[in-house]
């Protein structure tokens, strides 16, 4: 890949992470709250860790940020019955609906990206950042590439 690509797809990505920190920011959850929600609603009950590594946060962070949602009733963690060290988060019934207007704002946020971008174009890009993945997730040591939300 030419450098000016890897500069592109950089910048895609902060164009994108941008908007949608704008966009959830106005239903009263950070970015990352967000994105742990949709992670949460795909792989349920995993430990504080898995959490941690799949948002790319320290532990600690993350930690920190489950406090603050758990006590806005958003999730709970149970005790983690194969290590007692270790919590378990799941969502909350709350949380359902936080998740029902994250992914509106979502399919908004990609309507509008994808404006002007015909059903063809639309499943060629897919592919196309679908296979980037791949191939990033190979090099990080993270085989399963695109994790679409979570």
């Amino acid at each position: 890949m030419e450098p000016e690509m890897s500069y592109l797809v950089g910048d895609i990505a902060r164009l994108l992470r941008r908007a949608f920190d704008e966009r959830v920011r106005e239903l009263g959850v950070t970015s990352t709250q967000a994105r742990l929600l949709l992670i949460l609603d795909r792989h349920p009950n995993e430990n504080q860790a898995f959490y941690a590594e799949r948002l790319d946060v320290e532990p600690m962070t993350l930690c920190r940020m489950v406090d603050r949602m758990e006590e806005s009733g958003l999730v709970e963690r149970k005790p983690d019955p194969n290590d007692r060290r270790a919590r378990l988060v799941s969502l909350t019934p709350r949380s359902h609906s936080e998740l029902a207007r994250i992914r509106s704002t979502l399919t908004e946020l990609n309507t509008q990206m994808l404006d002007g971008f015909t059903l063809e174009d639309q499943s060629q890009l897919r592919k196309l950042i679908g296979n980037l993945a791949t191939n990033l997730g190979q090099l990080c040591d993270r085989p399963e590439g695109l994790r679409a939300h979570g």
